[in-house]
């Protein structure tokens, strides 16, 4: 959830990091972070998760770094402020982004 509680949010905050579930486009063309998607989960109900297209295939794991750079560089933090985890071999992962909560809800909601 957001900072405003809201539930349709991808992101949720915790103590000095954020929670974000995405969905991957590995192999994309066109690599891009931003933009949502809506769906059904494995896990249970729709849940609202942010995209990231990344060039890398998903394989060895490629595609999983990429995510993890890509998001960095989206948000502009240290690339070792991100980290999978859930997720590794689905295309629906949680990442876990280290910092500020608040900073990061604002970058996040411009994404």
């Amino acid at each position: 959830m957001a900072e405003d509680g809201s539930a349709m949010a991808f992101w949720q905050a915790g103590v000095g990091f954020v929670r974000v579930a995405v969905k991957v486009q590995p192999r994309s063309r066109r690599p891009s972070v931003g933009g949502t998607i809506a769906g059904a989960t494995a896990s249970g109900p729709a849940k609202l998760r942010l995209r990231i297209a990344v060039a890398a295939p998903a394989e060895g794991g490629r595609a999983n770094a990429a995510v993890c750079a890509a998001l960095a560089a989206a948000l502009d933090v240290p690339r070792e402020a991100v980290a999978l985890i859930a997720g590794a071999s689905s295309a629906d992962k949680i990442l876990r982004v280290d910092g500020d909560p608040a900073l990061l809800a604002e970058r996040l909601a411009a994404l």
